[in-house]
């Protein structure tokens, strides 16, 4: 992407309905500064081949010094949707990984609109995800995951892509696994000030209006599903992403199937039968040996690229 010139950064400051504000959440080491690398090499501002090595927004020498991150940082990026005209100023905040930076996490959360929240595919999640999931809903800053670092599926542990779609289908799980657990303490804690107050008898407002429908509604949201979109597979050391309506968008034109379907089938138990073309689920397999789509149509063809141009020892 051509250098960015900061006419045009400031121009886009000046419309408030053309900002967003993002930060990116992780446990220490799952790849926050890599990600943050990669993004600016979009900009023009460092070299895709640096990315993760000059760890651009670790300012202090301490910071690169130590190879953590230990305090926020920001900086401002250019974005346009593609087949869209719209530009974009993304204030892009990295916040630190590790437990005793908490409060730099807290105060990035807060003034943001969104986030990232990174797993490193291999290590899965850790004790800080929670922490980060848990801050992020607190704060109610909307997260996206990013599953990062696939290319270490491929390269170091060896699996095959059916392996490596049953390993992160089980982080995803996981991950909305935290998030119900954060979900029902809320609605425990809820229940028990709504007891509080029915005690000491103002809570008129509170009987009329009970924790219910609206909200749960509002929670589904906040699971991670690929089909929503609010699922990235990427590897940020190599300068990749997607999600799944990328791959369905391509690949429904050539299949003839509706871009929508494909879209919802795209991850989870769904098969293309090679012979009528159509998306079956599991029980229509009758014994055939076909792969998950996403597996078929996404990880293979990733997977075919990384043997392609990896060095035998």
């Amino acid at each position: 992407m051509p250098v960015i010139e900061p006419e045009k950064l400031a121009a886009l400051q000046r419309q408030s309905d053309h900002v967003r504000n993002l930060c990116i959440l992780a446990h220490v080491d799952h790849g926050k500064t890599t990600l943050s690398d990669s993004l600016l090499a979009f900009n023009g501002i460092i070299s895709q081949k640096l990315a993760g090595k000059v760890r651009y927004l670790d300012s202090r020498e301490d910071e690169q010094q130590r190879g953590i991150t230990m305090e926020s940082s920001g900086i401002s990026l250019y974005f346009q949707v593609r087949r869209r005209t719209n530009d974009y100023l993304i204030n892009l905040i990295d916040s630190p990984g590790h437990v005793d930076f908490a409060s730099e996490v807290s105060t990035a959360s807060r003034l943001c609109d969104g986030a990232l929240v990174l797993v490193d595919v291999v290590e899965g999640v850790c004790t800080q995800t929670h922490a980060v999931l848990r801050q992020a809903r607190q704060e109610r800053v909307r997260p996206v995951l990013v599953l990062n670092k696939l290319d270490r599926l491929a390269t170091e542990l060896r699996m095959t892509p059916m392996e490596a779609y049953q390993h992160m289908r089980r982080i995803v799980e996981q991950v909305n696994a935290v998030m119900a657990q954060l979900f029902a303490d809320e609605r425990l804690e809820g229940e028990t000030r709504r007891h509080e107050r029915q005690k000491v008898q103002w809570s008129k407002t509170m009987a009329q209006h009970p924790y219910g429908d609206d909200e749960v509604s509002e929670d589904e949201r906040w699971f991670f599903a690929p089909e929503r979109g609010n699922v990235i597979f990427a590897s940020a050391i190599d300068g990749w992403a997607f999600r799944v309506h990328q791959f369905s968008q391509m690949y429904a034109a050539r299949l003839g199937v509706n871009e929508a379907l494909l879209r919802r089938t795209f991850w989870g138990d769904y098969y293309i039968d090679p012979k009528a073309k159509r998306v079956i689920g599991h029980k229509q397999l009758k014994g055939r040996a076909l792969k998950p789509i996403f597996v078929q149509m996404a990880l293979e063809n990733i997977w075919a690229i990384y043997n392609a141009v990896s060095v035998e020892p």
